[in-house]
């Protein structure tokens, strides 16, 4: 494909839109990356701290939150690639804490309301976030979402989301709780990404961050990535703020020194534990662009990258996942209108906004974003660690996608 790159001037607009986000005290710091083909440019604007001290760097490390999701999923192709699981084989063999499962009559009704379920859970339940079970933050006062956060399968409701017992104890508290809908029937979110690794683990009896680094992230030159940040690199990482949503101040949601990514975690979550860089993630979304490989090294097979990043949901279930959307778009500030949904990723199937359909990635609660797009061989990645307790780090994710979307000069 001849001649597609990024003009000055909307490289300009974009420096000076981010710019503007970090000038106006709402956001410390961010590190943007943008390529287009063979093109790359990088801003890192602002501070790594709220109270000023050190810049913002190209290789700073950020809490990855959501935006793991895409990179997590890859585990799980491999595994499909090397015919050590099947799509559409229950996964009661590796997870039996799942087998049996009862299932809520309705999904907002009482935990004891329940009839058995049609099927067992199968793997492509899990890659599409189908499995039956995730979180609704527009239902918080269902009894299935007070479970999760009273069982311990996730820690509070207001803030940390990511599983603190290692992988037995979190699948046994899991499996004490009924399905939300059958197998297969809904689109919800997050749990069935945590369950991936603990699968992942189970089937190759190697912890979930090593099978990743030996077939992922070492093949790939993601030298930063994982899920947590080792001593010698904790001074790449800045603090994690939750703004308060009345007042705006800074609250330090999550430290550097001494916080949750400063030690190896008992879960390694799919669902949002990893740390990461805009170059780390640059390699990986450029080798999904890439049908997956990188350099001469085929990472992922070419028909496993077009599972990935192509719709899988079902008529049905994409327009429940479209109407849930737009239903939230004033809770989500604005991210997250794409239509339908891949392996551990959003893929766009109609146009909502700057970006094209057949878009694919997704967005992160600590203020993170990473898309690419195959029209335009384009990769976006916006990192902040301004978390979305208000509607600023979205604000700035929007901006970015817009001017970048402007600055492409065909």
């Amino acid at each position: 494909m001849m001649g597609k790159g990024f003009s000055a001037t909307g490289l300009r607009r974009l420096r000076d839109v981010l710019a503007r986000h970090v000038e106006s005290g709402k956001i410390p710091g961010l590190v943007a990356l943008v390529s287009c083909g063979e093109e790359r440019h990088v801003e890192a604007i602002g501070t790594m701290r709220h109270d000023g001290g050190l810049p913002m760097r190209r290789d700073t490390i950020f809490r990855m939150a959501s935006t793991t999701k895409p990179v997590a999923v890859a585990a799980a192709m491999v595994l499909l690639d090397e015919c050590r699981l099947r799509l559409d084989d229950p996964v009661d063999r590796w997870l039996p804490e799942l087998a049996d499962r009862r299932v809520l009559k309705r999904a907002d009704g009482p935990l004891d309301d329940t009839v058995p379920a049609r099927r067992p859970i199968t793997v492509r339940d899990l890659l599409t976030s189908t499995c039956g079970l995730g979180l609704d933050m527009t239902a918080k006062d269902a009894p299935m979402m007070g479970a999760f956060f009273e069982q311990g399968v996730y820690g509070q409701e207001d803030g940390w989301l990511l599983p603190a017992p290692e992988p037995d104890e979190w699948m046994r508290r899991l499996g004490t709780l009924p399905l939300m809908y059958q197998p297969g029937e809904r689109w919800l979110y997050n749990v069935s990404d945590d369950v991936l690794g603990v699968l992942v683990a189970r089937v190759t009896g190697q912890s979930f961050e090593t099978f990743l680094r030996e077939r992922i992230f070492d093949p790939l030159g993601m030298k930063d990535t994982g899920f947590h940040v080792p001593a010698d690199k904790i001074d790449r990482l800045p603090p994690l703020y939750s703004p308060d949503p009345r007042t705006g101040e800074f609250n330090v949601e999550d430290e550097a020194e001494g916080g949750h990514h400063s030690k190896p975690p008992a879960f390694e979550s799919g669902g949002g534990g990893l740390d990461s860089t805009v170059d780390d993630y640059h390699a990986y979304f450029r080798m999904l662009l890439n049908h997956g490989t990188h350099g001469t090294q085929r990472v992922l097979s070419r028909p496993a990258v077009e599972l990935m990043t192509t719709n899988r949901l079902r008529p049905e279930t994409l327009a429940a996942r479209e109407a849930w959307a737009r239903d939230v778009v004033h809770l989500a500030h604005g991210t997250g209108q794409h239509g339908g949904w891949g392996f551990g990723m959003a893929v766009r199937t109609y146009r909502g906004d700057y970006a094209p359909v057949g878009q694919f990635g997704w967005d992160g609660g600590t203020g993170t974003s990473t898309y690419a797009d195959p029209d335009n061989q384009l990769v976006g990645i916006l990192l902040t660690q301004t978390g979305m307790s208000t509607p600023d780090s979205a604000r700035a994710i929007n901006d970015f996608w817009t001017t970048l979307y402007q600055a492409i000069d065909d």
